[in-house]
């Protein structure tokens, strides 16, 4: 089990870096921070490893090439699923397969909300709009739920 939870790893980091230069670099000038992701893990105590924080710093960012203008609204979203990746990368890591997958679970659940606070903050369509906040709502509560399982765990 730990052998292939290895291999996905490593998969999700050659094919996060086949596909990406770095994203901090389409975003200079940008703060992100306002966007919605912390850009440091949130991940409870339960779901950091040694090895987990050795994968999601090894894990290159999403960015879409040095030169490339890319709107605010697009940066915030790839900021924040940036972060997802990382912080799922190292979630990942626990030996104990319930606890991984509800540890990787709760960054996934978090770049949806950060994505969605992209679209209120610089999308112009309501039914989008409608949409995001719902993702938003659904997700906290999700979030709430999964951290209380894991409170549970310990």
């Amino acid at each position: 089990m730990t052998k292939t939870i290895i291999a996905l790893s490593a998969a999700l980091l050659m094919l996060s870096a086949a596909s990406s230069a770095n994203a901090q670099d389409a975003m200079a000038g940008h703060d992100m921070s306002a966007m919605g992701g912390s850009m440091e893990t949130s991940l409870p105590e339960i779901c950091q490893t040694e090895a987990g924080k050795q994968a999601a710093a090894a894990m290159p960012s999403m960015g879409m090439g040095h030169t490339m203008s890319m709107p605010e609204g697009n940066m915030a979203m790839m900021a924040g699923m940036d972060q997802m990746n990382k912080d799922m990368s190292a979630a990942s890591m626990v030996s104990d397969v319930d606890v991984a997958f509800v540890c990787s679970m709760i960054p996934h659940h978090q770049g949806a909300i950060d994505m969605a606070k992209a679209e209120l903050e610089y999308g112009d369509d309501e039914w989008a709009k409608t949409m995001a906040q719902k993702v938003i709502d659904a997700q906290e509560q999700e979030i709430a739920d999964m951290r209380a399982w894991l409170e549970q765990q310990k």
